[in-house]
């Protein structure tokens, strides 16, 4: 059973930076697909970023210039990293790995990252 578990959210001044990790057991391999997405409530949960084992990156316009995915297959982990941080960007951020693009994958639990104006 593959399972991701995020790290790195807090709360951050706008204007700050944070960089969120996506830990997974037992490994990436065979994950060619990893996304970051967020959910605030009473809303559903939403694509931010995403990246293929080719490095081939994909990012929401508004996040785009500010935020940056990576991963490092040898560290089984994926990173988020968030700059010129905006009150907007307060959410739950999850990572979902899959096999590939549109496949369900596997969602970790979560980690709140906080925004203040």
């Amino acid at each position: 059973q593959v399972q991701p578990e995020e790290f790195g959210g807090g709360l951050v001044e706008a204007g700050g930076s944070l960089k969120l990790s996506c830990v997974v057991s037992p490994s990436l391999t065979g994950m060619n697909y990893v996304g970051w997405y967020r959910q605030v409530p009473g809303k559903q949960r939403a694509w931010v970023a995403s990246i293929s084992t080719t490095v081939s990156t994909d990012y929401l316009g508004s996040v785009k210039g500010r935020f940056t995915i990576s991963r490092d297959d040898a560290k089984n982990t994926v990173y988020l990293e968030m700059n010129m941080l905006q009150p907007e960007d307060t959410a739950v951020y999850y990572c979902n790995i899959a096999p590939f693009r549109g496949a369900p994958g596997y969602w970790g639990q979560g980690t709140q990252v906080t925004v203040s104006s």
